[in-house]
């Protein structure tokens, strides 16, 4: 009698069932999409920016999981690149333009306009073939807008503060300039990551502060002080070029 077949591939590494449940988490963004539009349905927009942090921490780290899990080689026949680009456009775009719209951060009148913009930035910077530069920096803003409908949001932006925000963003991502991935630049080695941590973990904690305060105001200076701090050293890498290679 034969012997129970080896999933895993020559070279050793976890077994391929480690490299199909790296998949089942990646997707699990779409069900965390889902949560955060029925929140935006429902106008708990508080909840709505809740499970979209979560599907951000989805995304920080499951990339590592697939590194580990080597899914590449065990579980081929998904393509995790594909499938992290569909979920990460519901949760980094799709869900978050209904909130701007629904929450009322952009004019009713513009508000289709807008839209339609954002979605259009967004499937051109997704689609780009050299979305990334070599060293990892996102070329153009990065469609984060999860993270502008929390601030507009928390900030208690009007639509037309908004419709000047998105705008802005929208051209930017045309524009020639570079932002940072804090968790694939390794140009200032653990800074990036840490400081990303430190914006997550504010970010999610100012969500839960109705009224002004110590705590809140703690939490907004160092929610906005960690992204200025990694937008400013994409800017520092758009001027200064990409550092010459190591030479071994």
């Amino acid at each position: 009698m034969d012997s129970p077949a080896d999933t895993s591939p020559p070279g050793g590494g976890p077994p391929a069932f480690f490299a199909w449940l790296v998949h089942a988490f990646t997707a699990s963004g779409a069900i965390l999409a889902m949560l955060a539009l029925f929140a935006v349905e429902r106008g708990e927009w508080r909840l709505a920016l809740f499970w979209l942090f979560v599907a951000v921490v989805v995304d920080g780290i499951d990339g590592s999981f697939a590194r580990w899990a080597r899914v590449k080689e065990k579980a081929a026949r998904v393509d995790g690149d594909t499938l992290d680009l569909v979920v990460d456009y519901l949760t980094y775009v799709f869900v978050p333009t209904l909130f701007l719209w629904r929450a009322g951060l952009m004019p009713e009148a513009l508000a289709p306009w807008l839209a339609a913009a954002i979605q259009l930035s967004s499937l051109y910077l997704f689609a780009r073939r050299d979305m990334k530069s070599d060293d990892n920096y996102f070329r153009g803003f990065p469609a984060l807008w999860n993270v502008v409908a929390f601030y507009l949001y928390a900030l208690g932006a009007g639509p037309i503060a908004g419709t000047i925000v998105i705008l802005f963003l929208v051209i930017t991502t045309f524009a020639p300039l570079l932002f940072i991935h804090p968790f694939r630049v390794r140009d200032y080695g653990r800074w990036p990551p840490a400081l990303a941590s430190a914006w997550a973990t504010a970010s999610t904690a100012l969500l839960w502060f109705d009224a002004p305060g110590t705590a809140r105001t703690a939490c907004l200076i160092l929610s906005v002080g960690s992204a200025l701090v990694l937008v400013a050293l994409g800017l520092l890498r758009t001027v200064r070029g990409e550092r010459p290679a190591a030479i071994a």
